[in-house]
């Protein structure tokens, strides 16, 4: 028996291209492995709003957006709608895929999105780490109250199960100590610099090679790394934190001359996200530090991100993840998704 799933789809950037080639490459998979059909029976971009109850081609849908389509192209794209407005009503999909642009101000349009699926009972699967950052306990407390699925590994990492790993492995554990490096852009200008590039120049190769927004101040000013550190702490630190609990610094200020005065002492500058527990919580902090060369951070060099966990029950433990492109984000929600289901 194969189970048909409807699929709405808010943001069709990297990762959301990426996961509708994921739909294109292994549906067969899906079907024969877990008995599911997906179909995506909504888009949304920053044009609008397109619905299809009969299921768009994944194929044609990703080629479109590939060479600059948008949603308001499409011969189903409703005028004046938005997707908020088709989630609340009942029965229209099964999940919400929510992959658009992190916006730290008010979180829209994603909160918006989760807000209503959730609120009409559709489970939600997030790779953008805005609505969890400004309303972890309020979108928990939604789906709770509506029968409603909610998974966010995505937004940590991309297919690093950190998320996955502190709420399901880590059962009646007291962590002390949680340190990563959550950015591979900001890692790769790190890396670059130390090789001896002025930050411009290696921020400019960044944003060359495509792992750097045209705006990259969430990535080089140290707010996406503090995303993932609040939504770690709030997920399995059994603390109640937002932003504006870390301290948070980036990397715009550090010169080539300051990582190899430190390389020359055995040391290399990453920037690193902390959640240290103190007497009354954590204490939340992202900052660029100089580490010993052999510290299991200072390994974690260019496109690679790594945690480090410490707890009383499971020890020391250490992750890598090495990715240089979505398609392992996008894998991260269809994980969710499946798990969800299972």
């Amino acid at each position: 028996m194969i189970r048909t799933i409807d699929l709405a789809l808010s943001g069709l950037g990297n990762v959301g291209r990426n996961f509708l080639r994921i739909l294109e490459t292994k549906s067969d998979r899906l079907a024969a492995d877990y008995g599911l059909a997906l179909r995506v029976v909504a888009v949304a971009d920053s044009s609008g709003c397109a619905v299809n109850l009969d299921g768009f081609d994944p194929h044609a849908l990703r080629l479109r957006k590939e060479a600059g389509g948008r949603v308001a192209d499409l011969p189903e794209y409703k005028p004046g709608r938005t997707l908020a407005e088709f989630l609340a009503l009942a029965g229209f999909c099964d999940f919400l895929l929510e992959a658009s642009p992190v916006n730290l101000s008010d979180g829209e349009p994603g909160l918006g999105y989760v807000r209503a699926a959730l609120g009409a009972g559709i489970s939600c699967v997030l790779a953008n780490k805005g609505p969890l950052a400004l309303a972890f306990h309020e979108l928990h407390r939604l789906a709770a109250a509506n029968g409603a699925g909610l998974a966010f590994s995505a937004t940590v990492c991309g297919a690093l199960p950190v998320v996955n790993i502190g709420r399901r492995d880590l059962i009646a554990a007291d962590v002390s100590l949680l340190r990563g490096i959550f950015n591979s852009t900001s890692n790769f200008i790190l890396d670059e610099m130390a090789a001896g590039r002025s930050y411009a120049d290696a921020l400019a190769e960044a944003q060359r090679r495509g792992i750097a927004e045209t705006d990259p101040s969430l990535d080089v000013e140290g707010w996406d790394t503090a995303n993932k550190l609040t939504i770690l702490a709030n997920s399995f630190l059994g603390v109640d934190v937002t932003l504006a609990d870390v301290s948070v610094q980036g990397i715009t200020a550090i010169t080539a001359e300051q990582l190899a005065a430190h390389r020359a002492q055995g040391e290399v500058i990453k920037l690193v996200a902390e959640a240290r527990q103190v007497e009354n919580g954590y204490r939340l902090s992202v900052a660029p530090l100089p580490l010993p060369a052999s510290d299991f951070l200072a390994g974690c060099g260019g496109w690679e991100m790594g945690v480090e966990i410490h707890s009383d029950l499971y020890g020391k433990q250490f992750y890598k993840i090495w990715e240089r492109e979505p398609l392992p984000t996008a894998a991260a929600m269809l994980r969710d998704l499946v798990n969800l289901l299972a």
